[in-house]
């Protein structure tokens, strides 16, 4: 049916979405966090990476089909939508901080900061809060359509 494959897009775009926020969280959690458990230095933020999963033919290779008489999107397997394809670490440089009194300090005095930017941190947690709002807004309009069509049944 093709209403639980549009289901199982909006589910990849929430659970995308949610693990977005939860990076973002890390990420603003760990912003003082000079040493990790590791001894590698201070914590290096962390983005998430994602990958769309079409599954489908394009509009132009549907209509191809279709004037052939064949069945467009025919034979796959996935319904398309997102996925996370990693967690990367944010390679930009480190904050330098003037603290010689910091035990993590450097032999100059300086400590080494996590790579964190508090405002890009707010604007990523805002997009991301906006793509959730906009796949619950989906799944709602979908469950809408799919009561409607109930009811004509009846």
């Amino acid at each position: 049916m093709a209403f639980l494959s549009s289901m199982n897009i909006v589910g990849s775009g929430l659970t995308a979405q949610q693990l977005r926020l939860d990076v973002i969280g890390e990420n603003v959690t760990n912003v003082n966090t000079t040493r990790t458990e590791g001894g590698d230095g201070p914590y290096r933020r962390k983005m998430v990476v994602f990958q769309a999963r079409t599954g489908k033919d394009s509009f132009r290779e549907a209509m191809a089909k279709a004037a052939q008489g064949l069945a467009p999107n025919k034979g796959y397997d996935t319904a398309g939508g997102v996925r996370v394809v990693e967690i990367a670490e944010d390679p930009t440089d480190m904050k330098l901080v003037y603290d010689p009194t910091h035990p993590d300090a450097n032999e100059e005095g300086y400590l080494e900061m996590p790579n964190i930017d508090m405002v890009k941190e707010i604007a990523d947690a805002m997009a991301a809060n906006q793509a959730y709002s906009a796949n619950v807004t989906a799944f709602n309009t979908l469950k809408a359509v799919v009561a409607r069509g109930l009811e004509i049944g009846k």
